[in-house]
């Protein structure tokens, strides 16, 4: 097993692995485990108590962080001509339909979220293998399918996010940036997951939160109360 740094082993002893912290008190941890020259993410882990094998025990949504995401989010616009100007107007990175379309058959992904009017999803079908694993598939479930394109790119650009638990049952998301201050992270964090809280599925039995945890790109996790998120 390869030996971890300094920094890291620094960053570790920081965090008391037989506690659980509040939300505040991860928020300013994870500043203060952060220790890398670039302006790493804030990612937030929830293993939930659900079967996403099961069509109603899939928890998938979107929300809208109060802050932002604290990166740039490269949006497509795969509209029709009649959009297409609304679509550039609202600060749609790319926009148009056919050629990219062919783009995206040739390989192309560099992209954060398509947003498709209707009546491009029967062009995007095939495309289903390659957009599907990337998370770029549009899906009217998270509005990014939908004839209000100024109106979604907007939302889009302005900190959306989109999350759907894996098939181990565990939400992966990032709230922020460690750029942020402690209050923006928790005011971030808030807001995924009071949403999580929401979607509990009706079929779910027994705890639906297990476990979250935070942490910073290659940071240490910092385990957060259940209760910190239950009460949300």
């Amino acid at each position: 097993m390869a030996k971890k740094g300094k920094k890291y082993e620094q960053a570790v002893a920081l965090v008391n692995p037989e506690i659980e912290y509040s939300l505040e008190e991860a928020c300013d941890l994870v500043k203060k485990t952060s220790n890398r020259n670039f302006d790493a993410s804030v990612d937030i882990d929830v293993r939930l108590g659900v079967d996403p094998r099961h069509a109603d025990q899939m928890v998938r949504g979107t929300v809208s962080l109060p802050h932002g995401t604290g990166k740039e989010v490269r949006v497509l616009a795969l509209v029709n001509e009649a959009k297409q100007d609304e679509a550039r107007e609202a600060g749609a990175d790319h926009v148009g339909m056919d050629e990219y379309i062919k783009k995206i058959e040739e390989g192309w992904a560099d992209i954060d979220v398509i947003i498709a009017t209707p009546d491009a999803m029967g062009k995007l079908g095939k495309l289903g293998r390659f957009l599907g694993p990337r998370g770029l598939m549009p899906n009217p479930k998270s509005g990014t399918v939908t004839m209000d394109v100024a109106d979604a790119v907007k939302t889009v650009k302005a900190g959306q996010i989109d999350f759907r638990v894996d098939k181990f049952g565990i939400l992966h998301t990032s709230v922020g940036k460690i750029s942020f201050d402690a209050t923006a992270i928790k005011e971030n964090a808030e807001a995924f997951l009071s949403t999580v809280m929401r979607l509990k599925p009706a079929s779910a039995k027994g705890l639906y939160v297990k476990s979250v945890f935070m942490s910073s790109t290659m940071g240490p996790s910092i385990p957060i109360s259940r209760t910190a998120v239950t009460s949300l």
